[in-house]
């Protein structure tokens, strides 16, 4: 066994968990899922059948991630977040043949006790306020908050919001970064 899995947390069989991951207390790993290498699963999370985790992802404590979701590398999700998966739950109705997908791009960050309503993506490095509900996509470096949540600005990849001169460029404040804002687009320059 590569990876470390405190004694009070269930692991069912089935999962592929990558080297050097931690799964913390009370935490349960059910079947099917794929969690790369590296992750950091807090105390008392749900990983749902079918689940993909990729590599370093951190995972604080009380976050459900339900049947459809799929986390790229380096994904942040924040105490008490949760995903959903379906649109209309009722308990007397089965619908889990109508699950919705949720994908996360590499680097973003959702912030506790936000809200992710399926069926949306949310964007590379994109960044999720705390207590926000996202109920539509997110694009690649955007700054959303509030319920339902609303674009309010731009992020670096080191979470430092960027502020866009009159040519759409500007610079991360810790690494020096150039970043490029055309046509409701951020991208990377260098």
């Amino acid at each position: 066994m590569d990876y470390f899995a405190h004694e009070t947390a269930v692991v069912d069989k089935g999962c592929s968990i990558g080297k050097g991951t931690k799964i913390w207390h009370f935490s349960h790993i059910m079947t099917d899922c794929v969690i790369g290498e590296g992750c950091n699963i807090g105390q008392n999370v749900v990983v749902s059948p079918g689940v993909v985790l990729g590599s370093n992802v951190k995972i604080q404590n009380n976050v459900s991630i339900y049947t459809g979701v799929t986390c790229d590398d380096d994904v942040f999700l924040g105490p008490s977040m949760v995903f959903t998966n379906v649109i209309n739950p009722r308990s007397a109705v089965n619908r889990k043949n109508e699950y919705a997908k949720t994908h996360v791009g590499k680097g973003a960050s959702i912030g506790a006790n936000a809200t992710i309503v399926c069926g949306h993506d949310i964007g590379k490095f994109a960044f999720i306020g705390a207590g926000s509900v996202v109920t539509k996509n997110v694009p690649d470096y955007a700054l959303v908050i509030g319920n339902p949540a609303k674009q309010t600005g731009w992020m670096s990849e080191f979470g430092h919001k960027l502020k866009f001169d009159a040519d759409g460029k500007a610079f991360c404040t810790e690494t020096k970064e150039q970043y490029q804002l055309k046509n409701g687009t951020v991208t990377k320059l260098g």
